[in-house]
């Protein structure tokens, strides 16, 4: 948490009944007593008298602001991109102003107004109204001050104050988008069209014992208890039901990129394309992969990494610890410095024991970064199923993938792109032969394919 700047003192202003009084009266005397001689006295009478109107007004300006308090919520929920409301009380404790200007000073990250004028009822001595704002970016931001301005009894002055203030805002990422292209047969049991699908295999989970008949399978068999009672006994296993998936976010330099996506696809809606960064995708696509986890029955774990581990979360179920995963996730930022994969399979190795399904989302179209990763994928590799999953570059494709070349600049450009590919596709070949699986992923439709990823290893059986 940041630390609370030092508030500024209360203090007064003119206001602008002060200023056309002078306007009106004061400058008007002066002048007169400067041009005749003899209209002096009076003029100087009317200058002591606005002057000591100032004065009390000014006296009792001071204190106006005395009772008030502005109380904000501790924490506040917004979502990235949707507009949200902060509620504002306002409390008085004696014969207050009944108007008055309210400013919030709110991140640059925040759009919202930055003041506005407020009606205190007459009957009460609290009001309670709602603020709006728009969050721009994802992450934690806090409310320190709020300032405040009211009119004097006599409205020659303005009394303002810093009063101090406690409020955190989480911004999530907005998942609405994200769950209109995944379909609602991983997000809604139950739901329309959605089908029951059948798992392969004969399933790893050990279930009873039963006399052998023909065409069991003779690595079924199980000999201290065909020993014991005389005949052949094979082991039967039932399909599991509850898996462990572990979700691997990349938090180094390399997810700080860019990456186009198109809005407006619905029809009769202009394309436009919204810029947003790799990482901002794999946190979308983490919150969506636990939903859908959490709705085929299984344990949904997630550890953060960049050259050190930032942060891990076991996995199990439930909306609290979905709730637990995304306040992991939604404060998470690109950091300038080169991932540790050495560190993190040590890591993995040593706090899972029971075998699960881990999804990396990385990048590894660094040779360094990619022959790093090669070198110490074995120590997890042999236990768990590993995937990894890389965002699409659209640059990166073979040759002559395309005609659209209109100058030298676009061939090597085509070119540039075709090494990368290349390489890419060894690094694909090489992580298969040691059982891992490397996939590139549309940026536009990560969530989607990454769910539909989970959907078929669960079908199959293969964790």
């Amino acid at each position: 948490m940041s630390v609370a700047p030092k508030l500024p003192r209360r203090s007064i202003v003119p206001g602008t009944r002060l200023l056309g009084w002078i306007a009106l009266l004061g400058l008007p005397a002066l002048t007169i007593g400067g041009v005749l001689p003899e209209q002096r006295p009076l003029a100087a009478a009317v200058l002591i008298a606005l002057a000591s109107i100032f004065l009390i007004d000014a006296r009792r300006a001071s204190s106006v602001l005395s009772g008030l308090s502005v109380v904000l919520p501790e924490l506040v929920r917004l979502y990235r991109h949707r507009p949200g409301v902060i509620e504002v009380r306002v409390n008085t404790s004696g014969c207050e102003p009944r108007r008055l200007r309210v400013g919030i000073a709110f991140p640059i990250e925040i759009e919202a107004v930055a003041e506005r004028d407020v009606s205190l009822p007459e009957e009460t001595r609290s009001a309670k109204f709602d603020w709006e704002c728009r969050p721009a970016t994802r992450g934690r931001f806090f409310l320190e001050c709020v300032h405040v301005e009211a009119a004097s009894p006599w409205k020659f002055w303005a009394a303002r104050a810093a009063l101090p203030v406690a409020s955190e805002l989480r911004v999530y990422p907005d998942l609405m988008r994200e769950r209109k292209n995944v379909s609602a047969l991983f997000l809604r049991r139950g739901a329309a069209g959605a089908r029951v699908q059948r798992s392969s295999g004969q399933g790893r989970e050990f279930e009873k014992l039963r006399d052998y008949v023909h065409k069991d399978s003779l690595g079924d068999i199980h000999w201290k208890a065909s020993a014991k009672r005389g005949r052949p006994v094979t082991k039967v296993y039932q399909i599991e039901r509850t898996q462990e998936v572990y979700l691997i976010v990349d938090a180094s330099r390399l997810t700080a990129r860019e990456v186009e996506l198109t809005s407006g696809v619905r029809p009769g809606e202009r394309r436009e394309t919204v810029a947003t960064t790799t990482l901002e995708r794999f946190v979308a696509a983490a919150l969506i992969l636990a939903l859908a986890a959490e709705q085929q029955g299984d344990q949904f774990g997630l550890l953060t990494f960049s050259d050190r581990i930032l942060g891990f979360v076991r996995a199990k179920n439930g909306q609290a610890h979905y709730n637990a995963c995304r306040d992991r996730l939604y404060a998470l930022q690109p950091e300038p410095v080169t991932p540790d994969f050495e560190e993190l399979f040590a890591f993995i190795r040593r706090t899972l024991r029971r075998r699960a399904l881990l999804v990396f989302l990385t990048a590894l179209d660094d040779p360094l970064l990619a022959e790093t990763f090669v070198q110490n994928i074995d120590l997890v590799a042999r236990q768990h199923l590993v995937l990894v999953d890389m965002l699409r570059s659209r640059h990166v494709r073979p040759l002559f993938s395309d005609d659209a070349v209109r100058q030298v600049d676009d061939i090597y450009e085509r070119l540039g792109g075709h090494l990368q590919w290349q390489q890419m596709r060894e690094l694909q070949k090489v992580l298969q032969r040691r059982g891992v699986r490397l996939a590139f992923l549309d940026p536009e439709k990560l969530p989607a394919e990454l769910v539909s990823q989970h959907a078929d290893i669960r079908a199959r059986q293969l964790v």
